[in-house]
């Protein structure tokens, strides 16, 4: 596991990611404590979990997680758990976005939807691996601190708003990827019709019991889905 960490981590500095190109501050060394940090969550968390993408692992060893988290819980941002980021949500635990992404199946050119901005850290990671990302947030005060987080750091291929996610982004659809990053009790027919022919849309679906479900939709438009662990998100909620 080590030497596959350390041949990984050495070929970051030859590897360009597609989709984002961040400010002078993002792309400098970052400091030895928080770089440490990240290296040891990829390791035992992610790695060790089974994650095989390289490039989502490489994007989450360099991205400064600790930034998306109010202050007051930064100490712990590298962590195997979530973390509170104000208004009653969560910034989930390391592994959850890796799988989540891994899911995807991304490549440079994908068109992807985000529902549930929260902190900025799922959508910074999208960034950097594909194209263009449109996030939806419902809660007002988090999808302005998140547009000023990503906006900060140099995301210029990230677009936040605030609304309604079920109703998703009409206007910019289709879209070949979708992720939900909180949990409706259904899978939200008016994202079915947002996804592309060929997308994949990877969401926790439930209320008390969730599951994580991969749904895909052939070029026909035939929709098939399946489960793949159990786990623990907010709910989604509905605009008025």
């Amino acid at each position: 596991m080590d030497a596959f960490i350390a041949v990984l981590l050495s070929s970051l500095l030859s590897i360009s990611l597609s989709g984002c190109q961040p400010d002078k501050e993002q792309v400098e060394a970052p400091s030895e404590s928080w770089q440490n940090s990240a290296r040891q969550m990829v390791e035992s968390q992610i790695l060790a979990r089974g994650i095989q993408d390289e490039r989502v692992m490489e994007v989450m060893t360099f991205t400064r997680r600790h930034l998306f988290i109010p202050v007051e819980y930064r100490v712990n941002a590298y962590d195997d758990f979530p973390l509170p980021i104000g208004a009653d949500q969560t910034i989930s635990q390391p592994y959850i976005v890796a799988l989540m992404t891994e899911l995807l199946e991304l490549s440079p050119t994908e068109k992807v939807l985000e529902i549930g901005t929260g902190s900025g850290y799922q959508a910074a990671v999208l960034a950097q691996l594909t194209e263009r990302v449109f996030s939806i947030e419902i809660i007002p005060e988090l999808a302005l601190r998140a547009q000023n987080i990503l906006t900060n750091m140099g995301y210029d291929n990230i677009s936040v708003r605030c609304g309604d996610g079920y109703k998703g982004w009409p206007e910019e659809a289709p879209f070949s990827r979708i992720i939900v990053t909180a949990a409706p009790p259904h899978i939200p027919p008016e994202l079915v019709r947002q996804l592309a022919p060929g997308g994949i849309m990877v969401l926790p679906v439930g209320t008390f019991f969730q599951e994580l479900v991969v749904l895909r939709k052939d070029s026909m438009g035939n929709v098939s889905s399946k489960s793949v662990i159990p786990v623990r998100f907010v709910p989604m909620v509905p605009g008025n």
